[in-house]
């Protein structure tokens, strides 16, 4: 007969997430992981109708760049410029960003 063998679970063994997070932070890559999260769930986060009037998204020295094809629109995000930064740090997490900039 053949013996099974059975190779118990080290205690010092992790799940895929905390190995990856691990490796993000070894390698300083969380900032731009969640960064590019952020870019990846711009439409999730405003919905079809902003997401559709949204030309160009993009993070430079943790100040967020949006520009608009709608001016009434620009002009709205404009002034809600910090609920849209509690928004953003509600769902991707703190310090992800600074400042907003709609164009």
């Amino acid at each position: 007969m053949t013996q099974k063998y059975k190779h118990p679970r080290k205690s010092n063994t992790s799940t895929v997430g905390e190995a990856l997070g691990d490796m993000l932070k070894q390698y300083h890559l969380n900032e731009r992981f969640d960064q590019n999260r952020l870019l990846s769930s711009w439409e999730k986060l405003m919905g079809n109708t902003i997401a559709n009037r949204t030309s160009k998204i993009f993070i430079k020295n943790k100040v967020l760049f949006v520009e608009l094809n709608s001016a009434p629109l620009k002009n709205e995000l404009n002034l809600s410029k910090d609920k849209l930064k509690s928004i953003i740090e509600k769902e991707i997490g703190p310090g992800i960003i600074n400042e907003i900039i709609i164009m």
